[in-house]
């Protein structure tokens, strides 16, 4: 008779039921702490680093106030409006996660019952081994870093009071319904769309919403569209990384547990990556002549989005071929289309999102219904012979599922975002007036990112001129943000 170690054992003590698997559960929390990384400090890094020197406290403090807010409000309301009890078809019944009865408890999502048409079971309700506030804690980073993905867009010149009213409204009135319709066992659950990590809930919703929002909020000033370079390169590299190696919990804590779909999702995603950023430098090489650093970080970010969707369902040759395709039809969407397409240059979105989350996004989620491979679809999904198009059988229809529930989350968010911003836009101004415009980070928040000369002392263009953002160079940058 084998004797099963102490210390994996269950009922050790009161804190170690027997439903517990404490690997599974160690796994959870690492990957939901990963994806924290991700944003803060990463997307603080990041932000406050890409964009010109007079908007980097702002723009990293929009990233740090939008992780607070949102983690508050998702334990009070919005967790069980994205994975509790069914109130809609495409929303859960809003109510607080935060007791002891509750968080302690065994995780479980209540809707994604599996049924056939007969009504008998085909997939059991997800209920992992480990309690609730694993769960809570993993969902509430990935709504955190879709609001500050979303951000991207309005960076340099949005009322900081009207984007602390957008946060938890836009939580609480679009990344739900995205995230209970997809995840939480809503309509499109059911109806059998993939969403691995987030391809849609996350970086569909927030290169769409994060447009529109754009629309809305109008754009930086003259000055800063014409001439936008990011004040620290190397730091807004060391943001990415946390963005690069933060994906491992993104992308590989899905399958809620550490078992081998989460490799099999870690290791496409890095691959996916790696080929796209090749892809996207390689572009800009032949066109431009030189690599953009900037154009790099670009490509990793669409390879990394376009993978999220089918991470683990993917085998890696096709995580090479979505790669290729982040690389490049992206790169393509921002370089050339952005440049020819009035609708484009009216809108002035900061960093790009549509194009790095939202056409990226798209994209993941129609290659993966191409792509999927019928036994890692076996290992996750509820709807049972689930299968990418380019394997036969029911591919065809996955693939029509996909574009229909991309073209869902772009209606939702195009018609939430619009009426939270107009419904703002009543109580604040959604723009800065235009001498805050002017100053930058002094005016808004009284504090500057760097001391690049004398304490107290005003900047004076004949003393400090070589530090300024508008200095005049011989040669104009060719940076891909910049050519946004």
């Amino acid at each position: 008779m084998t004797t099963v170690p102490l210390a994996y054992q269950s009922n050790t003590s009161a804190a170690v039921t027997d439903w517990l698997n404490k690997g599974d559960n160690a796994w959870q929390m690492i990957s939901a702490t990963l994806v924290g990384l991700q944003s803060v400090p990463g997307l603080v890094i990041l932000y406050g680093s890409i964009v010109k020197k007079k908007w980097a406290v702002n723009s990293a403090f929009m990233a740090l106030y939008a992780f607070a807010a949102v983690l508050l409000c998702w334990v009070i309301w919005a967790y069980n409006m994205s994975f509790g009890d069914k109130l809609l078809p495409l929303w859960g019944k809003a109510k607080p996660a935060l007791g002891q009865k509750f968080l302690i408890k065994q995780a479980a999502l209540p809707a994604t019952t599996q049924y056939y048409h007969n009504g008998s079971i085909e997939t059991a309700m997800i209920e992992p081994y480990y309690p609730m506030a694993s769960m809570v804690y993993f969902q509430c980073v990935f709504a955190c870093i879709t609001v500050i993905l979303l951000a991207g867009s309005l960076l340099g010149r949005m009322n900081i009071k009207a984007w602390m009213l957008f946060v938890p409204l836009w939580l609480t009135f679009s990344y739900t319904v995205g995230a209970f319709s997809l995840w939480g066992g809503g309509f499109l659950f059911h109806w059998g769309v993939i969403d691995y990590s987030g391809g849609y809930v996350i970086h569909l919703s927030s290169g769409v919403a994060g447009f529109t929002a754009a629309y809305w909020v109008g754009p930086r000033s003259t000055k800063d569209r014409e001439r936008f370079p990011p004040n620290n390169v190397l730091l807004m590299l060391a943001g990415a990384g946390l963005l690069w190696m933060g994906w491992a919990g993104f992308n590989g804590g899905d399958p809620y547990a550490a078992n081998i779909d989460s490799s099999m999702a870690v290791l496409n995603t890095n691959i996916c990556a790696a080929t796209s950023l090749l892809v996207w430098t390689s572009l800009d090489v032949f066109f431009f002549k030189k690599p953009s650093v900037i154009g790099a970080v670009q490509g990793m970010i669409t390879g990394l989005v376009c993978i999220t969707p089918g991470a683990g369902l993917v085998q890696g040759w096709a995580a090479i071929v979505m790669g290729i395709l982040s690389g490049s039809i992206p790169w393509f969407t921002m370089m050339i289309v952005h440049k020819r397409s009035s609708l484009l240059q009216k809108v002035d979105d900061t960093l790009g999102v549509f194009h790095t989350h939202a056409v990226a996004g798209f994209l993941g989620g129609t290659l993966t219904g191409l792509f999927a491979e019928p036994t890692l679809c076996s290992l996750f999904l509820p709807v049972t012979n689930s299968r990418g198009g380019v394997y036969g059988g029911s591919g065809g229809a996955q693939f029509g599922k996909q574009i229909a529930g991309a073209l869902f989350i772009i209606g939702w968010n195009l018609v939430v975002t619009s009426v939270i911003c107009v419904v703002i836009k009543v109580v604040v101004p959604l723009r800065m007036p235009e001498e805050m415009l002017t100053i930058g980070d002094d005016a808004v928040h009284g504090e500057e990112a760097y001391a690049l000369w004398g304490d107290g002392e005003k900047y004076d263009s004949t003393k400090h001129g070589w530090y300024s953002d508008d200095t005049q160079h011989n040669r104009v940058p060719s940076g891909v943000t910049l050519n946004v």
